[in-house]
């Protein structure tokens, strides 16, 4: 017996037509129908499903996409986070035009797709998932793989999504699909408020059948609009603006996503402003003697020095991080004014910011007509010192490219031959460990190879699913997609490199093998402390403790066993004939270059808090926690920004 509305006959008012399917079914038809417009690019908004199917959505969802999904091809993942990752590239490397829909079954599939969905959320980049939930009936409670709480009954494991969602429902109605989707497509949609949304699909809501209108599948077209900042916050902006003699631009993300490089390029160029850069802006700074490359923690020290005593920080596109800041130390004029281009406010008033709303292509438009018109220009010897500083930045990059006695070759050298073979056609993606540095401090970006750095939420694990992401958006674009990991990133999340077989989608996965966590134990160290549970070695019977042998472990032939081109690589000679044969091979492929474990780049000595231990009975703690508590006290709290009185 049906409990839904019986279907309209008899009529051809198209407000009256109605089409009946399951929930699931129309969830399926409805996204097919869904595009983005921006800049007249018109794409299809939700191009597919990653599902990993279980007793949750196998009856379902799944059942949806094999009748109904016409032109919404299902990949299948090997792990639910991954899904979400795979995801995240795919709308990274469309530019937040067009994404990956997620599914999975109930509980632990479900669940393990919250990390995805963080990573999502703080990177602003828009992922749909549908987590299968527990039977809305009722009638056989506890289901499989529910979780049980005593006086609030409807809630489930699903609601831990909530605090990392731009958006989150919960259908436990067909007719809900009316509202919810539509607001799920303008929240993906909207540079401002997207990220992770998630609508949960109880087990048994999945097949109700309903009656929903013919008018609900129309085609829809959701245009990704630019707005532009209000014309007093661009003159006031310009008021700040005009009495700096030491400014600085950071260029963020948002340059990116705003298609803004020229315009930030322009004004750059004609006012003699120097620009740095955040991690999700590398690459997106002039190509010119005023770009200071990486800033903050990870910095370089030409940019980080004159960060130092700027005396107007000019943000663009930015959420001003702690990395970037130095944790709010990193800038000491005591006078220090900041003006942030934002088309979010949240982000645009940070650090007491004169907030510019607005899109940053426009409004850099607009403040570069307007800093014209008053004739603002740097002083000549501010110029100079941007020069000496960038002099400063290629004696210490020419010092961590050297070759040290009795070492293997370091990290720093394979990421500069990497560099000296890719082009304006190749894309690489990374997101955490060592080789993050590396790149944001020391990778030229004048090659014109297309960076896309995840390290707002830095998770391990999410690189090769996004590398396979950003092939699928592109499959047959020129160039090749390759991945940055360190060997702990490999252990976590190898398995859509199976995924990445099974459809026939090339990436190149380097692989840092450096036989163990070892960003982390330079942290360890310069508090006072000692190196603990970062190095992969076997436990020691005679101490307890894990500072036995390495443990050996041919990463390649793991590689290789999933279907993989794979080669080991020790020596810079050996690492580029891997690259030149991993470029010919139609197949994924895996380099593994074995590098000196303990050889970083050095340090610019910018500041970054941390947890510290404030009582320990060794000494070393003791000083390093006493170091660290110097280094707070740079830390300052910016007051507010305003424009000159009168």
């Amino acid at each position: 017996m049906s409990t839904t509305a019986p279907v309209v006959t008899g009529t051809t008012s198209p407000d009256r037509a109605v089409r009946r399917r399951t929930v699931a079914q129309a969830i399926v038809e409805y996204l097919q129908v869904q595009f983005s417009e921006y800049d007249g690019e018109r794409r299809r908004l939700v191009a597919g499903m990653y599902g990993i199917f279980g007793h949750g959505n196998s009856v379902g969802l799944a059942q949806g996409i094999d009748e109904y999904g016409v032109d919404f091809p299902h990949y299948p993942g090997k792990n639910e986070q991954s899904m979400v990752h795979a995801a995240i590239g795919f709308a990274k490397a469309t530019n937040r035009m067009s994404t990956l829909a997620c599914t999975a079954s109930a509980g632990p599939g479900s669940t393990n797709m919250i990390t995805g969905a963080a990573t999502a959320t703080t990177n602003r980049l828009p992922v749909l998932l549908f987590p299968a939930d527990i039977i809305n009936n009722r009638f056989g409670d506890p289901v499989l793989q529910q979780i049980e709480h005593p006086i609030e009954r409807d809630v489930s494991a699903n609601d831990c999504f909530r605090p990392v969602s731009r958006y989150f429902d919960r259908i436990t109605h067909p007719a809900q699909l009316l509202s919810t989707l539509p607001e799920a497509m303008r929240v993906l949609t909207d540079p401002v408020e997207t990220g992770a949304v998630v609508v949960c699909l109880p087990q048994d809501v999945q097949g109700a059948e309903f009656d929903f209108p013919e008018s609900f599948f129309a085609e829809r077209t959701w245009s990704i609009r630019r707005r532009p900042s209000t014309e007093d916050e661009v003159r006031d902006a310009v008021e700040i603006i005009r009495g700096a003699r030491r400014p600085i631009i950071i260029a963020g993300g948002g340059v990116r996503y705003s298609k803004a490089a020229d315009e930030l390029a322009g004004l750059s160029a004609e006012f003699g402003i120097p620009v740095s850069e955040t991690f999700a802006g590398k690459g997106s700074g002039p190509l010119t003697d005023l770009n200071l490359g990486a800033l903050g923690v990870t910095g370089t020290i030409g940019a980080d020095t004159i960060a130092d005593q700027a005396d107007c920080v000019i943000a663009v596109g930015t959420r001003l991080q702690d990395f970037i800041t130095a944790s709010h130390s990193l800038f000491q004029n005591p006078d220090v004014k900041f003006v942030h281009l934002n088309v979010n406010s949240f982000d645009a008033h940070k650090m007491g910011s004169f907030a510019v709303v607005g899109d940053a292509k426009i409004s850099l438009v607009a403040l570069h007509e307007k800093l014209a018109s008053v004739g603002y220009a740097t002083p000549d010897g501010f110029r100079e010192e941007i020069a000496r500083a960038q002099a400063a930045t290629r004696e210490r990059l020419e010092h961590d490219l050297q070759d040290f006695p009795d070492e293997a070759m370091s990290q720093a050298q394979v990421l500069r031959a990497l560099n000296d073979h890719t082009g304006a056609d190749d894309t690489l993606v990374l997101g955490s460990g060592g080789v993050v540095e590396g790149i944001h401090k020391a990778w030229d970006a004048s090659n014109g190879t297309k960076i896309h750095f995840e390290y707002a939420n830095s998770c391990m694990g999410h690189e090769i699913p996004a590398g396979l992401g950003h092939r699928l958006a592109h499959p047959d674009a020129p160039g090749d997609v390759f991945v940055l990991i360190g060997d702990g990133t490999y252990y976590m999340q190898p398995t859509e490199l199976v995924t990445a077989v099974q459809e026939r989608q090339k990436i190149i996965v380097v692989v840092i093998d450096n036989r163990g966590n070892q960003c982390i134990w330079p942290l360890q160290v310069a508090k006072g402390g000692s190196e603990f549970g970062t190095q992969l070695r076997e436990r020691n019977p005679e101490t307890g403790r894990l500072d036995g042998p390495v443990v050996q472990v041919d990463l390649a032939a793991n590689a290789a066993s999933m279907g993989c081109a794979a080669w080991t690589a020790t020596s810079l000679a050996e690492f580029e004939v891997a690259l030149k044969e991993a470029r010919s091979t139609d197949l994924p492929a895996v380099i593994v270059a074995r590098v000196e474990p303990w050889r970083y780049l050095t340090g610019s000595g910018a500041f970054w808090d941390v947890g510290v231990p404030m009582t320990s009975q060794r000494p070393g703690n003791q000083e390093g926690t006493a170091e660290h508590l110097k280094g707070r006290e740079r830390q300052r709290f910016y007051g507010a920004t305003t424009p000159p009185a009168g």
